[in-house]
């Protein structure tokens, strides 16, 4: 029997970069006649029907049979996959560095620093290690992984096909010069340094100008809250901070904007950097980690956070036309290379690299592991089924486990 690729990751989430790619993956993997299904501990509700649990593979998994581990933070799924017999194929997504939650998010400060640190069990545990990008795939060399690779992101932009959002057309398509960011409102894509560039740009050079910041905060209510602040001391007008947008809302603002402009100091890829060059937005970035071999040659990179450099550039390209015309076509020579990439053919040919490699040793875990795995999911189950009872457990010693398996893995 052709032994079985099933994917492993935390959760699915609805509309993301890993989401798209893993639901790629999955096709490509079903159109070679693999048996493939989507491993996860919690998905976006509407995904579940396209998931298991990855409490029900446990026995149906055999030494013969290969799992995608999409690495991203710790969890149950990832450690309980980790002790299965498989072998295993890493695809690391890149950990955030924890310090730049530091006050800001105490939780997501230990999950980073626990997930960075988790990640260096699985150099014995991989037979192949791939990153989604260049600069991931170095980290993982850097770790001590081998053999490593790339598995290029290759962008699925139907979800930008739809008809614009009316309404955000209305608001923002007029003569003012609009200034977009597409991301999460989290310290390290520096939400805070697209601010003050912008406040550089409309006070020397174009008042009649705007900032648009679309994406998720929730989580983040605090350092919103530090944002808000920080415009108020700056006294910068005209900033619109939408929070997480509709795709017909993303559509229109990709439409109405005059330049992306990115000062992030952390990325994996960066999706929305090529969302604007399919969309034909010229992106001005910060050339840090991920982002400039995910520009491959596009836009314009700026290496200094100078505000009045990058004001400059700010004005430069959105009032010289034959400039932003040059950039444009930049871009979109490095779309066409992208769109190129054989996906489906690199990643099958990373699949039979990986089951014809000489297998690892069998995963070594705590000798009360599975025992703990079965109380976790008795657990759940009360949980689940039982609150009252659930809530009325005593916190015992032996309990503390069960809720956090697989830190003995």
């Amino acid at each position: 029997m052709r032994p079985k690729v099933h994917q492993v990751l935390a959760t699915l989430g609805y509309g993301d970069a890993i989401g798209h790619e893993v639901l790629g993956i999955r096709r490509a993997l079903r159109s070679a006649g693999y048996d493939s299904e989507i491993i996860v501990e919690t998905a976006d509700p509407r995904l579940e029907d396209l998931t298991v649990d990855y409490r029900d593979i446990v026995g149906d998994v055999s030494e013969d049979d290969l799992l995608i581990h999409h690495f991203s933070l710790g969890s149950r799924a990832s450690r309980t996959a980790f002790a299965l017999p498989a072998r295993m194929a890493l695809i690391y997504h890149n950990i955030t560095p924890p310090e730049y939650f530091i006050g800001v998010h105490d939780q997501l400060v230990r999950q980073c620093y626990h997930g960075r640190r988790e990640l260096t069990a699985y150099r014995t545990r991989c037979e192949l290690a791939l990153g989604d990008s260049e600069f991931n795939r170095q980290e993982l060399e850097s770790l001590g992984f081998e053999p490593t690779g790339v598995l290029h992101v290759v962008p699925d932009f139907s979800h930008l096909d739809a008809a614009p959002d009316a309404r955000v057309l209305d608001a923002y398509d007029d003569e003012w010069t609009n200034i977009l960011f597409v991301g999460r409102l989290v310290p390290n894509k520096r939400p805070d340094d697209v601010i003050r560039f912008f406040h550089a740009y409309k006070t020397t050079y174009n008042p009649r100008s705007r900032l648009i910041i679309a994406g998720a905060h929730g989580g983040f209510e605090a350092y919103l809250a530090q944002i808000y602040a920080f415009i108020a001391a700056l006294g910068v007008q005209d900033v619109h901070i939408l929070g997480q947008v509709t795709n017909e809302a993303l559509i229109a603002l990709y439409d109405v904007a005059d330049l992306f402009l990115c000062a992030s100091e952390h990325e994996g890829f960066c999706v929305p950097i090529v969302e604007s060059f399919h969309k034909r937005v010229p992106v001005l970035a910060y050339a840090a980690t991920a982002v400039p071999s995910t520009m491959d040659g596009g836009g314009v990179l700026y290496t200094e956070k100078h505000q009045g450099r990058v004001a400059a550039l700010i004005h430069s390209l959105t009032s010289d036309a034959r400039l932003a015309d040059d950039v444009l076509l930049a871009q979109d020579d490095a779309l066409d290379r992208l769109r190129a990439r054989d996906f489906d053919g690199t990643l099958l040919r990373f699949m039979e690299q990986a089951l014809s490699t000489p297998r690892r040793h069998v995963p070594s875990v705590a000798y009360d592991f599975w025992r703990q795995f079965k109380l976790a999911d008795e657990l759940e189950e009360i949980r689940q089924y039982r609150p009252g009872a659930f809530r009325a457990l005593p916190l015992e010693d032996d309990v503390a486990p069960i809720a956090d398996l697989g830190h003995r893995a």
